[in-house]
């Protein structure tokens, strides 16, 4: 056959224009019958008319058993996933109207695993020279964004993952702020939910029952107060901090990645020592930590865990 040759489609027999034609690996497929296949199906060029039929009637009894679908919880933002938790049954689209867009209507029993992945992006930030070229600044400056990605692993015959980002189009650009722990906590419930998880915890790696506020403002409170008693460098401006949540020198909130860890493995230890000895008080350790003592090498007088003046650690 030439390559100008009429082509019909093997599904549905009509006609294919010069540029409408879906290969199949053993026949051809129009844009009408491919838009009818589903959005996470990859492996068109490889399967045979056969399967694509069968897809296609899957899709037709997709689209009546979606009449019994009921969501009552959204995550995400440009593509989304509807949940209909007494149904144990969801959905993840980018349609406004799902209902006109035919979703793969999933059950929580075809779930096989959750993969969750936070990214850090990193942009630096230039200045203008006088003859207007870019130049780094010294310390070199930076940005950051950061994506809550999912995917969904899935036991079906057309597609073996659903891949989402929950942040998109509204990236936190810092660690700290309440846009980053609502995604944080959405990704995590999400995980939860899908996997079928009877814990009460905030995510697989968390102690906090998160979507109780006292238990929030606890984490928050001893964060605060260990992020200032220890020394940490701003990611911004690279010049060294004590004693605050912003940068003294730039103003940028704390950023140093290990601090951040270090303050929120604290919180999570600390709550749960609470838990189990309500009478020990993070209050008691954190008011020892501020009291003023004398560095050993400088002598130098000083209230967090290392010196302010030579950095040595406090014994």
């Amino acid at each position: 056959m030439g390559l100008f040759d009429k082509k019909y489609c093997s599904i549905c027999g009509e006609k294919i224009g010069l540029l409408g034609n879906r290969k199949l690996e053993d026949g051809n497929l129009c844009k009408d019958c491919a838009r009818k296949l589903s959005p996470f199906f990859s492996d068109r060029r490889n399967s045979t008319v056969e399967e694509i039929k069968q897809q296609l009637a899957y899709r037709e009894e997709n689209e009546r058993r979606l009449a019994d679908f009921h969501p009552d919880v959204t995550f995400g933002r440009l593509r989304k996933v509807y949940l209909d938790r007494a149904g144990k049954k969801f959905i993840v689209t980018t349609a406004v109207n799902w209902m006109d867009e035919n979703p793969d209507l999933i059950s929580f029993s075809q779930v096989t695993g959750v993969n969750t992945d936070i990214v850090e992006n990193k942009t630096e930030i230039y200045y203008k020279d006088d003859e207007g070229k870019n130049k780094s600044y010294n310390p070199r400056r930076y940005e950051y964004d950061y994506e809550f990605n999912v995917t969904i692993m899935v036991d079906s015959p057309w597609f073996d993952k659903i891949e989402l980002e929950l942040s998109s189009g509204n990236r936190p650009d810092n660690r700290q702020t309440d846009l980053y722990h609502q995604y944080e906590e959405q990704m995590y419930t999400l995980c939860d939910i899908l996997n079928g998880s009877q814990r009460q915890g905030y995510g697989q790696n968390d102690f906090a029952t998160y979507t109780d506020p006292d238990l929030k403002a606890r984490e928050k409170e001893i964060m605060e107060t260990v992020i200032k008693t220890t020394p940490w460098y701003c990611s911004f401006c690279k010049l060294p901090n004590m004693g605050s949540l912003n940068c003294s020198h730039c103003g940028k909130p704390v950023s140093d990645e290990s601090v951040l860890k270090l303050a929120k493995d604290i919180a999570k230890a600390q709550m749960m020592l609470d838990k189990m000895n309500p009478q020990d008080s993070f209050d008691s350790t954190a008011q020892s930590a501020t009291q003023s003592w004398n560095c050993s090498y400088c002598g130098a007088q000083n209230s967090g865990n290392f010196c302010e003046k030579c950095g040595t650690k406090r014994s």
